[in-house]
């Protein structure tokens, strides 16, 4: 029997950006020596599965998660790349609003750069290759793509990614169910729905 399509959605490791809750899109930030060490206990959970398919950011904060993970050659995908943040890039929210009062990314978008709906347009090829992949993928990425993505395998809009806060190196997965989208776990350090048989 066919397996139905699934998709864990790994977001990277821990990093400077990422501890003051600055937007981090096109700077290719690295991992700090935690992020390094929460990615390496990553691998005994990631080889609970099998997977077919292994894809990954280009920026190294995603690539060296995978590495440090126990996937050390994915696939990169250019589209799997963070939200170019433009003019809000490495700013924290708190500074963003003293600047534009009243913004919010996923109603707005970021001012010269992109929007939720720009970061959807991006990653459909990405998630139809999913979808019409047999089997179990696996994809190292960054919070608003991996956000968005999720919104959009539910058939959702991509403004309602919003709903979907994720911390850095933590287990996600969606998948289908009789042919349906389903959210199958979200945000978790455990995988404990990693199993190799569902």
């Amino acid at each position: 029997m066919a397996t139905e399509p699934s998709a864990c959605l790994i977001r990277h490791g821990e990093t400077e950006f990422s501890i003051a809750r600055r937007y981090n899109g096109v700077t290719d930030a690295p991992l700090t020596r935690h992020g390094e060490e929460v990615a390496v206990r990553l691998r005994p959970v990631l080889s609970r599965a099998n997977w077919g398919l292994v894809l990954c950011s280009p920026l190294q904060r995603a690539r060296r998660t995978a590495e440090l993970s126990g996937f050390p050659d994915p696939e990169i995908v250019a589209e799997l790349r963070e939200c170019d943040y433009g003019e809000i890039e490495g700013l924290t929210t708190e500074e963003i609003s003293e600047r534009w009062p009243g913004w919010d990314f996923w109603r707005d978008g970021s001012p010269g750069g992109e929007t939720a709906n720009d970061v959807a347009t991006r990653v459909a090829p990405v998630i139809a290759r999913l979808r019409e992949h047999p089997g179990r993928a696996l994809v190292f990425s960054h919070s608003h793509t991996l956000r968005i993505i999720t919104a959009r395998w539910l058939d959702l809009q991509a403004k309602l990614a919003a709903i979907f806060a994720l911390e850095p190196a933590r287990i996600s997965e969606v998948g289908t169910h009789r042919g349906h989208p389903i959210l199958i776990c979200w945000n978790d350090s455990t995988g404990a729905t990693l199993e190799e048989v569902r």
